[in-house]
């Protein structure tokens, strides 16, 4: 069965609260939260999700993770044993389901001293039990969660440093247990799962080359490298950024360095039924990661006062995208 869709909502930390921001109603421009949550007195946060309803936040700090109410009430908590006395190099990281159900949480323990091997746990979101939990091989800094948008199931890219990245997919069963499932890569970064959920993006963390994978079998659809986009890979690389514009378009970050020394980046349209470059779009930011594809036709850039800027394309380039040589 589908769960039910929820809107979408996104967070953002500033000024020692978590502001809350919904994308469902298509509105442009600098967006203003429709939620404010206060944490805890002396918790740093790391990664926070808002259930659909605005009435909880869910949020992870170095050694732990806490449910509140909009109104401050503690719901749960978890906290992560022993306590971690690493303050860098570990962010565990936590998402809600689709259908708001379960709350997925990374633990990076092996980075944060807790033991050899890092976890996934799969905790109830009303209550705080512990529905599943998955010991993984990996000693991540940090990771993506991906909530897929037709199914429900849940994408995790573990960052490994110099040493890879690992991708797994967590998925309820038929009888209710969860199925953890691990892709036989550690070289490929997950990007962007595709709206339409048939698909998602990764790019190599060499940085040689983007593919696009069907879902959930992880077949590959088809791969470009840098070569592909017209330009020298000893000079230019595929960055670890872009994602779906829309369920027919990608956005491709590629960068690299000029003759100054001075970095560069741009970001290229690829059209997903072809495997063609179909375009570029200019977007004044100052990094790769700025922009954010949300699927829709529209993106969000960095705004004032730490607000998100909604932006979107009403007419793409028709020509090819001309590199810089």
């Amino acid at each position: 069965m589908t769960p039910v869709r929820a809107p979408k909502v996104i967070t953002r930390h500033r000024d020692g609260w978590i502001h809350a921001y919904a994308l469902e109603s298509g509105a442009l421009g600098a967006l203003e939260p429709v939620a404010v949550f206060q944490p805890r007195p002396g918790d740093t946060v790391v990664e926070s999700a808002v259930s659909s309803d605005l009435e909880r936040v869910v949020y992870t700090t170095l050694n732990g993770v806490v449910c509140l109410t909009r109104s401050g009430d503690l719901l749960w908590t978890s906290d992560f044993e022993p306590h971690s006395e690493q303050s860098h190099g570990h962010r565990p990281g936590c998402a809600l389901s689709l259908d708001g159900r379960t709350v997925w949480v990374y633990r990076p323990d092996a980075m944060a001293g807790r033991g050899s091997a890092d976890q996934w746990v799969v905790h109830d979101a009303f209550s705080g039990a512990v529905l599943a939990r998955r010991e993984v091989e990996t000693v991540g800094h940090g990771a993506g969660h991906h909530v897929h948008p037709e199914d429900g199931s849940i994408y995790l890219d573990i960052g490994e440093g110099q040493d890879g990245s690992v991708i797994l997919r967590g998925a309820a069963g038929a009888d209710g247990e969860v199925e953890f499932v691990k892709y036989p890569w550690w070289d490929r970064c997950l990007i962007d799962l595709a709206p339409d959920g048939q698909q998602f993006m990764t790019v190599d963390h060499g940085q040689a080359d983007v593919a696009f994978h069907r879902h959930p079998s992880g077949d590959v659809l088809f791969a470009l490298p840098v070569e592909a986009f017209g330009f020298d890979p000893e000079e230019t690389f595929v960055e670890w950024s872009g994602g779906y514009l829309t369920p027919d378009l990608a956005v491709v970050t590629l960068g690299g360095e000029g003759q100054d020394e001075e970095e560069w980046f741009r970001y290229y349209l690829l059209d997903v039924r072809t495997g063609t470059v179909s375009g570029e779009i200019a977007v004044e930011v100052t990094n790769p990661y700025e922009l954010v594809p949300l699927g829709d036709g529209s993106w969000l850039t960095d705004g004032p006062e730490g607000n998100p800027v909604r932006s979107s394309h009403s007419s793409l380039p028709s020509s090819p995208p001309q590199p810089e040589r």
